[in-house]
Order: structure tokens, then sequence, then C-alpha cells
């Protein structure tokens, strides 16, 4: 484990975080009243999913890599679904009540659930990419992988709630709006790439 090593656990959390910064964005536009543990626990739970994925990849790589490989392609419709899914119930609640008059419902466990295998679900090809390491290497990049994104996950959720307070009842839709076309870049991507 040298510098690059680190550099590149590093560049990896960044770039696997960038869907989840947005989606803990939308969560916080959709509460802007959260409290710190709420937060606290949407970031965790990001985290979790990005720690965890790439080392399902890499134990995969290692054992069932034949059975991986034929999943991999359903990936992006995976994520398309989950995410529309969330992102279309978040648009439909923010149109139904566009003055924010009403009480938005706060985002929930199994919908935070759903939110973190979605965004997270591309990190499992990481596994491949780290395949030569060894276990211990692979638990050390992954838990780096994780620190960065509770970082930038919390950044995500703070900056949403500073805006969902400024934005009120459009806050819901334009956060309904971000998860939707992030399950549509996530798709097109994994089509293209």
């Amino acid at each position: 484990m040298d510098f690059m090593f680190f550099l590149n656990a590093i560049a990896f959390g960044v770039g696997l975080a960038m869907d989840a910064f947005s989606v803990s964005m939308a969560n916080g536009l959709n509460e802007p009243a959260m409290g710190k543990r709420k937060m606290l626990g949407i970031s965790a739970t990001f985290t979790f999913f990005q720690f965890l994925m790439p080392l399902i990849g890499y134990f995969c790589v290692h054992t069932i890599a034949n059975l991986f490989e034929s999943f991999q392609k359903f990936i992006p419709w995976i994520a398309l679904i989950l995410l529309c899914f969330i992102g279309g119930k978040m648009l439909a609640e923010g149109i139904k009540n566009k003055n924010g008059d009403e009480e938005k419902p706060a985002v929930g466990f199994a919908a935070l659930m759903i939110q973190g295998v979605a965004t997270s679900i591309d990190a499992l090809s990481v596994g491949f990419t780290i395949a030569q390491l060894s276990w211990a290497e692979a638990i050390v990049e992954a838990l780096i992988i994780g620190a960065v994104t509770f970082i930038i996950c919390t950044c995500g959720v703070y900056i949403g709630k500073k805006f969902g307070t400024h934005l009120a009842g459009k806050a819901s839709i334009f956060g309904g709006a971000i998860l939707i076309f992030i399950g549509i870049e996530i798709f097109i991507s994994g089509i293209m790439g």
C-alpha cells in the first residue's frame, strides 16, 4: 500500500459518491427541517453500501465471476427502475403540494435502503478492478471509499437542506427530478459503456 494506492482509493470514492451526493442533496431538499441525527443516518447508509458493494464485487471475482458477469448487464436497468420509482413518487408529491402548505413526508427507511442500493450498484464493478489486491488491501480500499462517501454525502444533505428551505414547495419536485435524472444517467452510461 503506497501513495498511489491511497490516491486511487480516494479517486474511486469521489467518483462513486457522486450519485449518492446528488441523492443526498435531493433528500435534504425534500426535508429541509431534517435533524443532524437523520443527516448522519443518510450519509451512513450511503457509506455502508459504497463500502459493501466493491467488496461484493471483489468476492464475486474470486468465487462466482461467471454468474456475476451475466448479472452485470441488468445493473443499469435496476438503478433506472429504483431511482425513477422513488423520484417519481417525490415528483408526484411535490406537484400535488406545489405551495408547500402540507407537511412533506420524511425519507423513510425503506426508501433510503433502495436509494443506497441504487446509487451504489455500479460500485460492484469496482470489485473487478481491485481483484489483484489482497483481501486486506480490498478492505482498506473499501473503507477509504466509504469514508470519502460519508463526507461527500453529509455535504450533499446539508446543501440540500439549505436550498430546500429557500425553495419551499418546489424542493420535492426538484429532488424527484434529480433522482429520475440520475437513474437515466446510470442507465445510459451502463448501456453505452
